[in-house]
């Protein structure tokens, strides 16, 4: 898994949502970055990161992708 392509389609995913053509798409676009934010939460977890707890149930409160 390249986890980089995964950061970077995460974060792309949230500016695309900023500026959406409408409210569904702006749903659809956080729908998307929320999903991949729950694989890379999986993924760092099943590794032990250290940084896994940032992307675990918490951080995704904090996120864009959960608004």
């Amino acid at each position: 898994m390249d986890l980089n392509k995964l950061y970077f389609d995460h974060q792309l995913l949230l500016m695309k949502a900023r500026s959406p053509v409408t409210p569904q798409a702006r749903s659809e676009k956080l729908a998307a970055a929320r999903a991949i934010a729950g694989r890379i939460a999986r993924f760092q977890h099943a590794l032990g990161a250290a940084s896994a707890a940032a992307w675990g149930s918490q951080s995704t409160q904090l996120c864009e992708c959960s608004a």
